[in-house]
Parts: structure tokens; C-alpha cells; sequence
């Protein structure tokens, strides 16, 4: 199967590598507003050939579209009016949905549309930072499945089962809410941190003397980019407010119980924390 791929960056050149691995894709087309990043793509040999928007939609059987999601919800009523064949499929891999599919809710092609969401990233972005096989036993989601055509849903599956990640279907409305608990405050949180840091501490080499392993892994997400997650907070921002409220009321108790030295609470609050152990094991 020809597949296009829209936005050759982290997950866009981290899907086409893995499916030129797994025999799903026989050709990778890259489609980018980025000329360097289509270059570095062909380099890497993260995709066969480049094309225009225009062509890349009409030549693939399968269209990924991997870009900001702002980008996204602007682009995707176009890119199905474009679609040539009937059996064509488009899915994206957004980190929000509800913008996405009400963008394209009366559209007449609205059942070639899957939107989905592979939960899995790092900190880094461009073609230089896919990787092979870096969804592998992640877990992928698949929302409003019963508004696609039953070809489409089965095509994406397949692409997820190639990618070896666990499907996980729910409708848009929950994915975006439970993406603000598990994924969009851990940024914001990351983000916070780095600048208190850097705020606090004008004198660079005392960081990067004194930084351990788990100061690093809590600012690592701090050197996302920025072009990715505004858009995400922007599309999410009912939700995003609503954690972040729950976030600073948490940050209040501690502060509290250090104001009135209350160690008793604050041994309480950090054991009741070590309670994520179980429900990130179950």
C-alpha cells in the first residue's frame, strides 16, 4: 500500500518508519510545508519520494496526518474533498480530537476519517527524531469508531496491529478530558518547573552540576516544542484549566503544610501520592 504521510517529523517519520519495516507501506510519500525537513527525511529514508498536498492525497491508499493540530483541523475538510478513490483512507494522530471531528462532522466523506491518537512521544521533534519501533506495547486511541466506514476502521487497526500498540476506543469528548490528566499537565507542569529553575538559578553550571536523574526526567518534557503544544492547549483548554486548578490546589497543600510546619499532612499527601503505583500497574 502507498502511503502518504502528512508532517515528516517525530510521529509522522516514526509511523513511516516502522511501516516500511512491517510490509504494510510499499511506498512512503512525504508531504511537508518544510523543505528541510522533507530533505532530511529523504536522507534518513523515512519516506521514498516527496510530493505536493495535491498529489500525495490522490496517489495513497492511506494518508496520515501528522502535524500541529491546529494545522490539522484547518487542513482535513480539504484533504478529503480531495480524496479520488473511494476505498482511500485519512487518519490523523492529534493529541486532541473534539476540534478535529466536529471540523468535519457534516462532511460527506466524514467516514473515511479515523481519528486516533498513539500515545507515545518524546521531547524531541523533526525527521532526526523518529525512531523504529518506539510504539511498540503503547496504547492507541480510536474515537468515534462507529461514525467510520467499517473499511476505514479495519485499515487503521491494521496499522495500529502493525505498530504493535494496544487499541483503545472511546468517543472525543472523554479522550480529550483524559488526555489533560495524563499527558497535557505533565507538560505544563514540565514547562513550570524549568522556568522556576532557571528563574531561581541565574548561575547555569550549578544546574547542570548539581541536576540528577530525576530532575532531568521531570524536565525533560520542558524541551518540547513549543509549535506542538500551544496549539494542543489552545484545542484543550476547558480541560487543561480544569486539571490545572486541581494541580495548584494540590501545590497549596504542600506549600501549607510547610508554612505551618504541618509534617504530619505532608507525610500523609506523599504517601497518598505513592497510591499512582497502583493504578499505573493495574
Amino acid at each position: 500500500m502507498i502511503v502518504t504521510v502528512i508532517g515528516t517529523g517525530l510521529i509522522g517519520g516514526s509511523m513511516a518508519l516502522s511501516l516500511k519495516e512491517k510490509g504494510f507501506a510499499s511506498r512512503i510519500i512525504g508531504v511537508d510545508n518544510n523543505t528541510g525537513h522533507l530533505i532530511k527525511a529523504m536522507e534518513l529514508g523515512i519516506i521514498d519520494e516527496v510530493a505536493t498536498l495535491k498529489t500525495g492525497i490522490r496517489d495513497a491508499g492511506l494518508i496520515i496526518l501528522a502535524i500541529p493540530v491546529d494545522a490539522g483541523v484547518s487542513m482535513l475538510p480539504g484533504i478529503l474533498d480531495g480524496l479520488s478513490g473511494g476505498r482511500q483512507v485519512v487518519m490523523d494522530v492529534g493529541s486532541t480530537k473534539a476540534n478535529i471531528l466536529a471540523a468535519v462532522r457534516e462532511h460527506p466523506l466524514r467516514g473515511r476519517f479515523v481519528a486516533t491518537h498513539p500515545m507515545w512521544g518524546t521531547e524531541f521533534s523533526g525527521p532526526e527524531a523518529a525512531e523504529h519501533g518506539g510504539f511498540a506495547g503503547r496504547s492507541a486511541v480510536i474515537c468515534d469508531r462507529e461514525q467510520v466506514d467499517p473499511d476505514a476502521l479495519e485499515l487503521v487497526e491494521k496499522v495500529y496491529d502493525a505498530l504493535e500498540m494496544r487499541k483503545v476506543y472511546m468517543d472525543a469528548v472523554s479522550h480529550d478530558i483524559h488526555a489533560a490528566y495524563v499527558s497535557h499537565i505533565s507538560h505544563i507542569t514540565s514547562f513550570a518547573l524549568a522556568n522556576t529553575v532557571l528563574e531561581k538559578e541565574k548561575e547555569e553550571d550549578a544546574i547542570f552540576t548539581l541536576a540528577s536523574g530525576g530532575f532531568e526526567s521531570t524536565v525533560r518534557l520542558a524541551k518540547s516544542n513549543p509549535s506542538m503544544w500551544v496549539p494542543i492547549f489552545r484545542q484543550n483548554r476547558e480541560n487543561v484549566l480544569d486539571v490545572l486548578n486541581e494541580h495548584i490546589s494540590q501545590l497549596r497543600k504542600f506549600k501549607s503544610c510547610l508554612e505551618k510546619e504541618n509534617y504530619e499532612y505532608l507525610w500523609e499527601l506523599i504517601e497518598q501520592a505513592g497510591e499512582i503505583r497502583r493504578v499505573l500497574n493495574k
